[in-house]
């Protein structure tokens, strides 16, 4: 069993719910769900909407390898509702992100992990150093509580009440 790390976000609809509904389907799908962040509200990165995200972070355990549990991971936004449409950043009812997969390093037009991005950004690192703080970033070489102290990024986040 592989020990993973999912990133998971939702700004469209009812934002609580389809985290939640999300963790749900992991589970159904087999992933073995050992920890589970708080909800944070996260002011979206990249593109301009007035829809903030709500956002959490999960650790699981997974026999699938990484290519086919990147899979299960875009059946399960299809399923509830996620369109992909131009390729840029959009508004979503749901977002699951692989970031990290043991110590994998991998890097195809496929499938990118450790999440490209996933230490640039606080709404990423906020709820990873609530559950694992010590995770060691297998490129980078520092822990997720290492990233979050270094991060000069402005953007607000805090935890949804």
């Amino acid at each position: 069993m592989a020990k993973v790390y999912i990133g998971v976000g939702s700004n469209l609809g009812r934002r609580r719910e389809n985290c939640l509904r999300a963790i749900s389907s992991l589970r159904e799908e087999g992933l073995k769900i050992s920890k589970v962040s708080s909800l944070y509200l996260t002011e979206p990165v990249g593109f301009e909407t007035k829809n903030w995200f709500v956002n959490l972070a999960l650790e699981a355990e997974t026999g699938l390898p990484a290519p086919e549990l990147m899979k299960v991971l875009l059946k399960v936004e299809v399923a509830l509702g996620r369109v992909r449409g131009t390729g840029s950043l959009e508004d979503r009812p749901i977002d699951l992100d692989l970031l990290f997969y043991e110590d994998l390093i991998v890097d195809t037009a496929d499938l990118v992990i450790p999440h490209p991005r996933a230490h640039l950004r606080r709404f990423v690192l906020e709820p990873l150093a609530e559950i694992a703080p010590g995770l060691r970033h297998p490129s980078l070489g520092k822990t997720v509580a290492e990233l979050l102290a270094k991060l000069s990024t402005s953007e607000k986040v805090e935890i949804l009440k």
